[in-house]
């Protein structure tokens, strides 16, 4: 983590590049110890034992500011918290002592003692005021820490169940504050060697389990369940003669096998999930959550079961209706459909802290009816009959609202990714208080429309991002191989691919012949990239977005403008290349290669918000509003729109019935794109356009 001091305050940046702004007014540096010390703030806010600040700064200060997201303040001696929510304020803070806890992607911690206001101004920065220059400790930590520890076990369904058995060592706590992302760490790694092998400190942090998960012992069955063991914080075991079942102090919950497993497992985990997100609400960190009803409306006790053990909670979960309240909560965020093999077995380690849903991996031949007609073969961009062919499948999903594939084949709609990427991942964690490098080439000058546009979206962020971009043109071979040989965040290629590789001023360039690539992302706006893409992944790359086939050039330079825009707003590489393809006719031939999920950027919300506007009158419009994101499950917002303090888990959808002029202020400062009669606009062109109207 590295702080700098800015104009107007601190920049904290942290290995993956997360960063966070936070203003002050009247800052003045401590030379003694007469800050209070923010070891009682990490104590109060019970951030779990494997949390501790990055970086540090004393001193006294008159305000802060921070992006406007969840701020909940914590009397250090009562335990009491304050908390704005999602609301606009102000909030009056009385004398005491106290821990602010600010969430984003870089999470800042501040100790101060004294009274303090909190509010959010038209929801455009969240203010902390102090009546006078008060001494504070600021904390700054978040989502990179130490690499886990590594435990090894046989390649053996019994090893993979001992490994299973380890992960929940990641969790910073056993309530139902689970369910928030923050006390969800990652998982120890894992090894195969000839025995056992489990660290001292992953034994040590391990909760003692009260529920046992049994299955027999073959991989399908262990890799459907390891989301679910993991989330409750289970004993994993096989059991050649038995029934796959849940065991807890009080029951035994039998289940079926594979098929019918799969639904019934994915079932379980979103039972006890949600129903953890609405018993959390009665401890320290409610927010008044829209679906916390949920726990009386079924009968639940959400005071004694807050802090119960999860086998208990488990077993009041499985008591009840839950499929008649199931509705009330979003989509799933997140399935991965996942060949079960033991190459895949170390993978598991860098999913499961999402939750996700993990399906066997299935798939059938995609009919020919769903792929563009031939005949418009003579538009696309020129060569894209030499591009190399795939054979695209069509998976077999299970729930979610995005989903990825770590198996063989050419999955549509879907994420293609490999273990590679995730391992990649921690190669780019090295790199704090750099800026995001950006590297846009055009290696074909009849493209240069889509240079112009995503030259142009990409210096819109240089300053707020720290954003360092470069623009090459007419690449040679060792040129372009140098570029991606060479560190960049994020590479964006315009030009054409052929079954020899990207087309260069003197040849072709194949992915295979780099020594590696130090390109984090990537964008292929090339005919058939597919394979040049997978290849970048397997060389060090951690996601990139590429095509099956041939692109009209001036569909691909709309793919490729928009894309450049979500990307750097935060958007993960997924949604951004899924909103992105929506727009033209044929969005089927893209595609995200590596973790779908991974984000080059942060956000100011740090979920991208999704807008959809429809004219309903005149004077009126019906929009509805949500935030989420497939790499984060359990957070909550607040829309704009809404006059109450209520909020709503993290992928719900909310609707409001606004005039002109409302409507105009919300877009106003909604930094996001917005479905607008069918078509995708962003919200300040949008908003100056109905004002027009």
């Amino acid at each position: 983590m590295q702080v700098e001091r800015t104009e107007d305050g601190f920049r904290a940046v942290d290995a993956a590049k997360n960063a966070i702004d936070v203003r002050t007014s009247g800052w003045s540096d401590h030379t003694d110890a007469s800050a209070p010390s923010l070891d009682a703030a990490i104590d109060a806010l019970d951030l779990g034992n494997t949390w501790t600040p990055d970086a540090t700064m004393s001193g006294s200060v008159e305000s802060l500011g921070f992006p406007p997201v969840y701020a909940p303040v914590r009397d250090i001696d009562t335990g009491d918290v304050f908390d704005l929510g999602s609301g606009t304020g102000p909030l009056s803070i009385p004398e005491g002592s106290y821990a602010l806890y600010v969430e984003s992607r870089v999470d800042v911690y501040v100790r101060f003692d004294g009274a303090a206001t909190i509010e959010k101004p038209r929801y455009e920065q969240l203010h902390v005021r102090f009546p006078a220059a008060t001494p504070v400790e600021i904390g700054f930590g978040g989502g990179v820490h130490d690499e886990p520890e590594t435990v090894t076990v046989p390649r053996t369904p019994a090893g993979v169940a001992a490994a299973l058995s380890t992960f929940p060592a990641g969790h910073r706590t056993a309530t139902a504050d689970r369910s928030f992302d923050s006390m969800r760490g990652l998982p120890p790694q894992i090894a195969f060697g000839e025995s056992v092998s489990i660290p001292d400190s992953v034994r040590e942090i391990r909760d003692d389990a009260d529920v046992r998960v049994v299955v027999p012992p073959d991989l399908e069955h262990l890799f459907v369940v390891s989301p679910f063991a993991h989330y409750v914080g289970a004993e994993v075991a096989v059991d050649p003669d038995g029934r796959p079942r849940i065991e807890t102090s009080g029951r035994t919950h039998r289940l079926p096998r594979l098929p019918e497993f799969q639904d019934a497992v994915a079932s379980l985990l979103e039972r006890t999930f949600y129903l953890d997100c609405a018993v959390r609400e009665t401890g320290p960190y409610g927010s008044e959550l829209s679906v916390a009803e949920v726990a009386s409306d079924l009968g639940l006790d959400a005071g004694s079961l807050y802090a119960a053990s999860p086998g208990e909670r488990l077993d009041a979960y499985l008591e009840t209706p839950f499929e008649s309240v199931r509705d009330r909560f979003p989509e799933w965020h997140l399935s991965m459909s996942i060949d079960p093999r033991y190459d895949h077995v170390p993978t598991l380690s860098h999913l499961l802290a999402n939750v996700p849903h993990v399906r066997v991996a299935e798939s059938t031949p995609l009919p020919e009816s769903e792929w563009l007609d031939t005949s418009l073969s003579d538009f696309y961009r020129r060569d894209a009959s030499e591009a190399a062919s795939v054979e695209p499948v069509r998976p077999a999903l299970g729930p979610g609202r995005t989903h990825g594939w770590l198996a063989e084949g050419v999955p549509i709609d879907v994420f293609k990714t490999v273990p590679e990427a995730y391992e990649n991942r921690a190669r780019y964690l090295d790199a704090a208080g750099e800026p995001i490098s950006v590297v846009a080439v055009l290696n074909d000058g009849d493209m240069r429309e889509e240079l112009d546009g995503v030259a142009a979206h990409y210096r819109e962020r240089v300053e707020a991002l720290g954003l360092e971009l470069r623009v090459d043109e007419r690449l040679t071979v060792d040129e372009l191989a140098s570029v991606f040989e060479s560190r960049n965040d994020l590479v964006h290629y315009i030009g054409h691919c052929e079954r020899d590789g990207l087309k260069c001023a003197d040849g072709y360039l194949s992915a295979s012949s780099l020594s590696q690539s130090n390109a984090q992302t990537f964008f292929l706006n090339a005919c058939g990239s597919f394979h040049e893409g997978v290849e970048l992944i397997r060389k060090g790359s951690v996601a990139g977005a590429v095509t099956f086939s041939g692109v009209l050039d001036s569909q691909a330079a709309t793919v490729g403008t928009m894309f450049a825009r979500l990307l750097v707003a935060g958007y993960c590489m997924e949604r951004a290349l899924d909103k992105s393809r929506r727009q033209i006719m044929t969005g089927k031939d893209y595609a995200v290669v590596g973790d779908g999920t991974h984000v080059l950027t942060q956000s100011q919300d740090v979920v991208g918000t999704d807008v959809r506007v429809t004219r309903r009158g005149a004077d009126s419009f019906d929009v509805t509003v949500s935030m989420g994101a497939p790499w984060m499950a359990g957070g909550f917002f607040r829309p704009y729109l809404q006059e109450s303090d209520e909020t709503h888990l993290l992928g719900e959808r909310r609707e409001f019935t606004v005039d002109r002029s409302a409507l105009i202020e919300f877009l106003s400062y909604a930094d996001a794109p917005v479905v607008f009669d069918g078509a995708l606009r962003w919200a300040d062109a949008l908003a100056e356009e109905i004002g027009r109207s």
